[in-house]
């Protein structure tokens, strides 16, 4: 019996072993670097030096900020640990204090400040889209499981075709279509004869920034609940039938029940991935009017004038930004551990 148990757990170990160290390499040994570098303050020491740059018409000195080598030719880093200073700066807590005192909740000064206007769309981006995905993909899944057989294979393949796209792509594409002379443009000009920019102020740049993620992102909620709709209990629907239950009241005790798990699921999934909005952002070109938590993650890695990247405070962006998801997620997953405990009782 002994070596069975101890077999059972080598069998056990073997095959979760792998899983467990995947999970600390990738996962929680870079979340530990990140969280840890939030708390310094990182960057390579600069010296600026004269360097001559020669061409077939002759030469000429330039100055340049160049980073600063050791004895073996590696960069020397200025590593500090400054506590909370990366996050003091990010969310400027004294700067947002100055504006209460004197101004009140004043949104137009606020969002002055990058952390909280990346806030807002963020959020705004987030939460505005998801009632249109899950509308929209539940009204296609219907629509699409009320056609004659011979159909559902093409019109789900054409359906598909926005989420299969690069997402970064699609923007792309809808901002051709949009920018300048491009083809939606041009006609609306000629419907109400007058010159349209669109990507001209920040407003109408988002509201094309919230359609496109509607348009890509509605194909993965409907082909999840149109595979749903198939294992709903036909019984249950005839039942109904019989019973003079319309197609509202068909879909409101049976089907919206029946599909709710995989309607919290496309939620969660859906909030996750919109709050860490990036890809819309770098399509559209809209960094100059718009920007968002994860955009401020980017931006703070990129090398400034001087040549220098705030790692710290990328860092720093990024914890926030996954806090800010665990917030957001927290109610939905308690409730529905919840609901899952009752229907077990």
């Amino acid at each position: 019996m002994g070596v069975i148990n101890l077999m059972k757990k080598s069998t056990f170990l073997v095959f979760t072993m792998p899983s467990f160290l995947m999970m600390v390499f990738f996962i929680a040994a870079p979340l530990l670097i990140v969280i840890v570098q939030s708390f310094q303050f990182n960057q390579d020491v600069l010296q600026t030096i004269e360097r001559e740059k020669c061409d077939p018409f002759g030469c000429k000195t330039e100055i340049v900020t160049v980073p600063l080598l050791d004895t073996d030719g590696k960069k020397i880093k200025n590593n500090q640990w400054v506590g909370f200073q990366n996050y003091s700066n990010i969310l400027k807590f004294d700067q947002l204090s100055n504006i209460v005192s004197e101004k009140g909740f004043s949104w137009k000064d606020i969002r002055s400040i990058d952390f909280y206007k990346a806030l807002r769309f963020t959020l705004t981006f987030t939460f505005l889209t998801l009632p249109f995905i899950l509308i929209l993909g539940l009204c296609l899944a219907l629509c699409v499981n009320a056609l004659f057989n011979k159909l559902k294979g093409p019109v789900i393949f054409i359906t598909l075709l926005p989420f299969i796209i690069t997402p970064v792509i699609g923007a792309l594409s809808i901002k051709w279509l949009f920018i300048g002379d491009g083809i939606l443009t041009s006609f609306l000009e000629y419907l109400l004869d007058k010159d349209i920019a669109i990507f001209s102020s920040s407003w109408s740049i988002e509201i094309l920034m919230l359609f496109y993620r509607v348009w890509h992102t509605t194909p993965f909620a409907f082909v999840i609940f149109y595979a749903a709709l198939q294992t709903v209990d036909k019984e249950k629907i005839e039942a109904s039938f019989v019973d003079g239950a319309n197609r509202f009241q068909r879909l409101r005790y049976i089907i919206i029940p029946h599909i709710l798990p995989l309607i919290v699921f496309v939620s969660l999934i859906h909030l996750m991935d919109a709050y860490r909005v990036f890809d819309e952002i770098v399509g559209f070109s809209a960094s100059g009017y718009i920007t968002s938590l994860q955009w401020m993650t980017y931006d703070y890695l990129k090398l400034d004038d001087a040549g220098n990247r705030y790692i710290g405070r990328a860092s720093a962006t990024s914890i926030l930004t996954m806090i800010g998801i665990v917030i957001i997620l927290i109610p939905i997953v308690k409730k529905t551990f919840k609901d899952q405990k009752e229907r077990q009782q």
